[in-house]
């Protein structure tokens, strides 16, 4: 695609990718609050207003990581390629997230039966854990648009 014979733009994609793998493991878990946690799949505009402010903790998150990591190493990056790989990263958490549109592309793609594994079932007192296809559904489209949006930011 790009001749780089310096490898610079392979380092600076493997930086940018790791640095936005930390901070979504960072924002995903530590800095989302209960509520945002219980209430960003709920309908209407209760669990969009909750689902957004996860995306904006989540987002300044990567965005203070990235400028750690910038700081540290010196490194230097496209503002706009930053700026799109962010836009990238928030758009995709916030579909994700509303747990709807994953639960709809999981049957269409036939992983429906994956991402209801482990889930608590109607009228028993199953315990929630992490350890559902649900969760391992929304941790993987994370990662992988991470990668695409480490992608815009690195290039």
């Amino acid at each position: 695609m790009f001749a780089d014979p310096t490898g610079a733009h392979a380092g600076a994609f493997a930086a940018v990718f790791a640095t936005l793998y930390v901070a979504h493991q960072i924002a995903d878990h530590w800095v989302q609050t209960q509520w945002q946690a219980d209430t960003k799949g709920q309908p209407g505009w209760i669990g969009r207003l909750a689902c957004a402010a996860h995306v904006a903790t989540y987002t300044l998150t990567a965005a203070a990581a990235l400028c750690a990591m910038l700081l540290a190493t010196g490194m230097r990056l496209d503002p706009w390629g930053l700026a799109v790989g962010l836009t990238v990263s928030a758009v995709s958490h916030y579909i994700a997230d509303r747990r709807t549109p994953l639960r709809h592309i999981a049957n269409a793609l036939g992983a429906g039966r994956f991402y209801a594994l482990g889930a608590p079932r109607p009228g028993r007192d199953d315990n929630p854990s992490l350890g559902t296809g649900a969760y391992a559904l929304d941790q993987s489209w994370h990662i992988g648009f991470l990668f695409v949006a480490a992608l815009f930011c690195a290039v």
